[in-house]
């Protein structure tokens, strides 16, 4: 089975935020001990005793809002979100993530939340069923951080196998979404940091995060299908999303 584990990054309602993503990362349910392995290493060096009592969110780490990020440098602070988004960039090749930046002020009747779920739902079901064509036919299983709004969440990727999304019946979900505590699993932890890595750069055209995880977006022969920039077709826009429109 191949899990979707997704988590958000900006606001649905702070005006003062152009943009809202959900993002996060597809693994093959064998490799997630391993991803899991590999951020409590990295855990370890930051702090003795239990590395589970540290959890990586990436806003919190970059602002420094808490220990222990508080009691470091900024630079340092920054070099750890860029140690965790190196753990997808090394990832094993089926490993891909997903993202959907959405520019709040073109869709200002809609929940920005809920046009990137059924973006990210869509994307991660046509890689399923690339994956079924090939002859691998696995499952996919979607598990959102629990701060998200379960109930709603789940009528509608349940409304999406029954009827389908704008484009399509959704065929390879094995069942609705769970949700997690994020303090509890490290592949949440990792999905915020991809959340936070596109979220600076459609909101700041920083670009320092996003660059570690560009290229493991996912894609089909050559086709970037992983990123989503959600706004009317802008043929300026040089972001990859935009640009992979274009060709």
């Amino acid at each position: 089975m191949h899990l979707l584990y997704l988590d958000d990054s900006g606001s649905t309602v702070d005006a003062s935020q152009s943009y809202f993503v959900l993002a996060g990362i597809s693994v093959y349910e064998r490799q997630t001990y391993f991803i899991s392995q590999k951020l409590d290493d990295i855990a370890a060096r930051i702090i003795a005793g239990d590395p589970k009592d540290i959890e990586f969110h990436a806003s919190v780490m970059y602002h420094g809002k808490k220990p222990p990020w508080r009691g470091m440098s900024k630079l340092d602070r920054r070099n750890v979100i860029k140690e965790v988004l190196q753990v997808l960039r090394d990832s094993h090749k089926s490993t891909r993530a997903f993202a959907c930046a959405v520019r709040k002020a073109s869709f200002p009747r809609a929940d920005s939340s809920l046009l990137a779920f059924e973006e990210l739902c869509n994307r991660f079901d046509l890689r399923l069923k690339r994956l079924h064509d090939s002859g691998d036919t696995q499952r996919g299983l979607i598990i959102l951080d629990r701060s998200s709004d379960e109930r709603t969440i789940q009528r509608l990727a349940d409304s999406f196998r029954e009827t389908g999304t704008r484009w399509r019946i959704i065929r390879n979900l094995a069942d609705v979404p769970l949700f997690v505590d994020s303090e509890a699993s490290r592949l949440i932890q990792l999905a915020d940091h991809i959340a936070y890595a596109v979220y600076r750069r459609y909101e700041s055209g920083d670009t320092s995060f996003f660059d570690i995880i560009a290229s493991k977006f996912d894609r089909d022969e050559g086709v970037l299908h992983g990123l989503v920039h959600k706004q009317p077709f802008d043929p300026h826009c040089m972001c990859p999303a935009c640009m992979s429109r274009r060709d």
